[in-house]
């Protein structure tokens, strides 16, 4: 039996994984389990007061949220800037997972904070899609994340996934946070899923970050930054193939 914790990313709740989850279950026939977090003020936590809660705090809630599905060393699958959590909750929870599986997440370096990270990508992509659309003091909040989220749906597609959006708002500590470290990763196995089409962590990008996060390996998809929106059944394939891998390793 293969298991699964999932996290989202910023701006987005539990939610973001329906798909995928549906697409684990078809292949799997079912006996797969899948457990989908929020972090305080997303998805099943939205409204939540989250002014003065601490990163400490935030990781504790989660572990929680893990413990208490009774899972037997899962993958733990982020997305975005779930990369600042799983690191964390491996600090917290030593051990207790097969495998860290990052999507396109973000490592910011030591010292950063979301703002500082975004600053250096635009600064060295001048022309880039972020920097275009952050530049723009015309350019609405919907537009940014077409541009940062959605280029590869249709239009349609694009406006169901954007009318989701703007109503889940991590804790403000995350983007204020800039004490980070790696270093423990090396002991545990980790894998980055690395989007070919994201045009908010490009692909240079992610392969710096996979670098940080001591992944042994990467795998491409090619998909935007929404891979779990738009090609769930691609990802539940590398998911399924890791956890198999895993079992077998263990056995």
């Amino acid at each position: 039996m293969a298991d699964f914790v999932f996290l989202h990313g910023g701006g987005q709740g539990s939610w973001i994984w329906g798909e995928t989850v549906a697409a684990i279950s078809q292949q799997s026939g079912g006996s797969a389990r899948c457990l989908a977090l929020d972090v305080p003020g997303c998805g099943t936590k939205r409204g939540r007061d989250t002014g003065d809660m601490g990163l400490d705090a935030i990781i504790g809630e989660l572990a929680a949220d893990i413990a208490a599905a009774g899972f037997d060393q899962p993958l733990i699958v982020g997305h975005s800037q779930a990369g600042q959590i799983l690191p964390r909750l491996e600090l917290a929870m030593p051990g207790a997972f097969a495998r860290h599986v990052y999507i396109s997440c973000i490592a910011q370096a030591n010292g950063h904070t979301i703002g500082d990270m975004m600053a250096s990508q635009i600064e060295q992509d001048p022309k880039g899609s972020l920097a275009r659309v952050f530049a723009d003091p015309d350019c609405t909040a919907r537009e940014r994340f077409r541009v940062m989220f959605v280029n590869d749906m249709s239009r349609p597609e694009q406006e169901l996934f954007l009318d989701k959006l703007e109503k889940d708002a991590w804790p403000p500590i995350a983007y204020s946070h800039a004490e980070w470290t790696y270093d423990h990763l090396a002991a545990v196995p980790c894998t980055y899923v690395l989007c070919l089409k994201d045009q908010v962590l490009t692909p240079h990008w992610q392969h710096i970050f996979a670098e940080r996060f001591r992944c042994d390996e990467i795998v491409h998809i090619d998909a935007a930054h929404q891979v779990q929106n738009t090609r769930p059944h691609a990802l539940a394939e590398v998911l399924l193939a890791l956890a198999s891998r895993e079992s077998g390793a263990a056995e």
